[in-house]
């Protein structure tokens, strides 16, 4: 076998090339100099995105991978530039997000004697990753590196954090690199239980009031095929997850809308009915449940899921589908009948026409007074021919953006769901634009969100990221207020917001930017920004009081709806 010598930072760099990576984001800093160094050599087959704060780094990454389905990497420093990253990693472990985080870290000789940036980086990470490990040899990189993207992208994706001394950096080593397939203590895909798929098909065949709850698993399983001749062959309704919306079209017949506590009326109603409830890769977070206590309890439940430690931790099951959804649901299809349940369809209209009554025509299609963020969500989506990748930060705007933009195609929807992470809009969105290049990306932030990490604003300046932004601007931190006014007397403590000229903070970065506050004026401005060549801010005065309905009281019943005045 050929080898060469070579640095350790070369070895890395060739290492991910082998493994397909084609885009870096990162932030130098002294103990990965020579790593940067070594990136000066590769720029044209690494593309190197400088971002403005190792945090924005790692969102950015997960940007990345959520649309293009491949592992995001990012490369950082010691010491700060390490922990800076802490925010992103957790988000990726709690959304299942494939990310690479490769830190700096001084050398080998200096570990434990808390030299200038030293952290522990392994003992902070370790909880929050599948893997962290620390590369003291230039000899360990190629077997870390393929050993890092197998855990990475497989079984249940996550985040795996790679720690390398300096001096694991600059020695030279025989590079040789192998793709790894297999590690005998980790089996990413349980085997399939022909028995699992027997039970489970024969309590769909009996069903009369079949639902399915669709997560982010059949997008990460790549399944959306699998769950369309699923749901179509024996006609059962869905309902989505936040993480899941892409999964399976807006427009389709079969869709019922998004669950959980802004979920829509329908899918959290009927959960609560259903006598099947078929839960597929998602987690029952207590954002889609309520109330375990009164949590479809007349329902027998299947769980597909890939990660057997999901079955019965927040949810007991009746039976467990264990495997990878594009394999157990094509198996699962095969077993069931052919089906109709006409009634049991016919049975969410009446949920939608209240919902649409009470919450939706008054959100979306207003006449008169201040602007919507609803109605702004749904002109954006229309303008872009509901084809556009939706990104949001979190709050209000990622409610209403999730809720009321629409998707036409698989991985169009970039949100921190698990974490609920603010700041995560902007280098999400600079993520999912190098992710998918030829396609819109459209993100929605609140006022709050924007500012957490503007900063990055510096990124989509260096790299005219064709990015269109659009701040839903109420003067507050609006969920919560939205909360305090609910249930909490209206004390607004902390909430209340003085923001800058966000017009004028966009001009400085040479991006587009445009300030609408009057209804007739919007669809001129939206089409301005769409037309625009290279990133735009739209800045959105909308009302201050604006709220995000329908709401299910945290610990409540699912059924217990708040639908506003």
């Amino acid at each position: 076998m050929n080898t060469k010598k070579i640095t350790g930072s070369e070895a890395l760099l060739n290492a991910l090339i082998a493994e397909g990576v084609d885009t870096i984001f990162g932030y130098p800093g002294g103990q990965a100099i020579p790593i940067f160094d070594s990136l000066y050599d590769y720029a044209d087959k690494l593309k190197l995105v400088l971002v403005r704060h190792e945090q924005g780094a790692t969102h950015a990454a997960q940007g990345y991978a959520r649309v293009s389905g491949k592992v995001g990497v990012n490369i950082v420093t010691s010491g700060p530039g390490a922990t800076n990253t802490i925010t992103g990693i957790a988000d990726a472990l709690m959304d299942s997000t494939p990310v690479v985080v490769i830190a700096g870290q001084v050398p080998s000789s200096l570990l434990g004697t808390d030299a200038f940036q030293e952290v522990d980086v392994i003992g902070i990470t370790q909880p929050i990753t599948k893997w962290a490990y620390q590369v003291r040899k230039p000899e360990e990189i190629a077997w870390a590196v393929s050993r890092a993207f197998y855990i990475a992208s497989t079984g249940r994706p996550g985040p795996v954090v790679l720690d390398f001394a300096k001096d694991a950096q600059v020695g030279l080593v025989d590079y040789v690199y192998e793709k790894l397939n297999y590690i005998r203590s980790y089996r990413p895909v349980p085997n399939i239980a022909d028995e699992q798929i027997e039970a489970a098909a024969e309590l769909i065949n009996q069903a009369k009031k079949p639902f399915a709850l669709v997560g982010q698993g059949v997008i990460l399983g790549n399944a959306e095929e699998e769950l369309k001749t699923f749901l179509e062959k024996a006609n059962i309704p869905a309902g989505t997850t936040a993480l899941g919306l892409s999964a399976l079209p807006t427009g389709h017949p079969l869709n019922k809308g998004m669950i959980g506590m802004h979920g829509n009326v329908g899918p959290n109603m009927k959960t609560m009915e259903c006598d099947v409830l078929i839960a597929i890769g998602m987690r029952f977070d207590d954002r889609v449940t309520g109330n375990l206590e009164t949590y479809a309890r007349q329902a027998k439940i299947i769980h597909f899921d890939i990660d057997d430690s999901e079955i019965g931790k927040n949810v007991q099951v009746t039976v467990p589908v264990l495997g990878d959804a594009k394999e157990t649901l094509a198996a699962v299809t095969e077993y069931i009948r052919p089906t109709d349940h006409p009634e049991w369809i016919a049975s969410f209209r009446p949920h939608e026409e209240e919902e649409y009554k009470k919450v939706i025509r008054k959100e979306v299609f207003p006449e008169e007074g201040a602007l919507k963020m609803g109605e702004i969500v749904r002109k954006v989506s229309e303008a872009t021919g509901n084809k556009a990748v939706l990104v949001t930060d979190v709050g209000q705007n990622q409610m209403m953006g999730i809720r009321y933009f629409k998707y036409s195609r698989t991985r169009s929807v970039v949100t921190s769901g698990g974490l609920g992470t603010m700041g995560f809009g902007i280098p999400a969105a600079i993520g999912a634009k190098f992710g998918a290049p030829d396609r819109t990306v459209c993100l929605f932030m609140g006022d709050g969100g924007l500012q957490m990490t503007i900063q990055e604003f510096g990124t989509i300046m260096q790299e005219n990221l064709n990015i269109k932004m659009i701040v839903l601007n109420n003067n507050y931190l609006g969920m919560v207020r939205q909360w305090q006014e609910l249930f909490f007397k209206k004390r607004y403590s902390g909430t209340v917001m003085a923001n800058p000229d966000f017009v004028a903070i966009a001009k400085a970065y040479n991006i587009g930017s445009r300030l609408v506050e009057k209804r007739e004026e919007l669809d001129d401005a939206i089409a301005e920004m769409l037309e625009y060549d290279g990133p735009y801010l739209l800045v959105a005065n909308v009302e201050t009081h604006g709220m995000v309905y329908p709401m299910v009281p945290a610990g409540a019943s699912i059924t217990n709806i708040i639908m506003g005045e």
